[in-house]
């Protein structure tokens, strides 16, 4: 998992967000580089889901600030797309390929043969070219995530933001998946934000991995995953040890062990 990562694309500095009368996130100081995978990780409803949607724009800040490429972030535009964990995000009523072309043309302003010939290109990557004149109620699970991440990269977006897109998936399909996006993110280079409940999803896809607390969210820690590139590796299991720590244990203790394992 190794890489040479690239300047600071979304730097979190004294994150706070509250909604509906609630404080989702307390605290949460970050940066993104260019290139990297940047994983979120923490308890359900810890507020994963919210700084991620902050990066988006959906969420204002209430305190602090998430800046892209040095400018506070405002509304959410193609810069930034993103996938969900549900599986219905492609429109029902048009391809697979329909689904690619329509974002082409709408985004880009891309139409006719050079569309449908990039949008065959990306189902291709995402290794679904096969299915390019199905409809997604014809797809499975598993193909439906892929065509969503082939309409999202086809806004050639500076950040791919994900929401446990693999969560409701089976095991096999799962791994399957953790595998596909590893290498479209090799040969594509898109920085990548993933939201996950999965230890083993984190460190394997992960550079760095921000453990959070319970809400209201603090950032617990930021790890370096990059070096855990085998899963049978004796790193990789140190590092998945170490998040389960930090995600298990009271925050106050968590920050106590930190030294132990540097």
């Amino acid at each position: 998992m190794s890489a040479v990562l690239g300047e600071p694309l979304v730097v979190g500095s004294n994150v706070a967000i509250a909604y509906d009368g609630c404080r989702a996130v307390e605290s949460a100081d970050y940066v993104v580089r260019r290139g990297e995978k940047f994983v979120l990780i923490g308890p359900s409803g810890c507020g994963k889901t919210t700084l991620l949607k902050a990066i988006v724009g959906f969420l204002t800040p209430t305190r602090g600030t998430i800046a892209l490429d040095g400018k506070p972030i405002g509304d959410p535009g193609p810069d930034r797309t993103v996938v969900f964990q549900d599986f219905d995000q492609l429109f029902p009523w048009r391809t697979v390929l329909d689904n690619v072309v329509y974002a082409l043309g709408v985004a880009k302003g891309v139409r006719g043969a050079a569309a449908r010939e990039r949008a065959h290109a990306l189902l291709k990557l995402v290794g679904i070219e096969r299915a390019a004149d199905k409809y997604p109620h014809q797809l499975s699970g598993g193909m439906k995530q892929r065509g969503a991440i082939a309409r999202a990269l086809a806004l050639e977006p500076r950040i791919l933001l994900m929401d446990e897109p693999f969560g409701a998936l089976d095991a096999i399909t799962r791994s399957q998946l953790q595998l596909d996006l590893d290498s479209i993110w090799r040969r594509t280079g898109v920085t990548i934000v993933l939201v996950t409940h999965s230890i083993q999803e984190a460190v394997f896809l992960g550079h760095h991995v921000a453990v959070m607390s319970n809400s209201p969210a603090r950032i617990v820690e930021i790890v370096d995953t990059s070096a855990a590139d085998d899963m049978d590796s004796p790193e990789f299991v140190r590092l998945s040890h170490h998040l389960r720590t930090l995600l298990i244990t009271p925050e106050s203790e968590a920050r106590a062990l930190q030294g132990a394992v540097e």
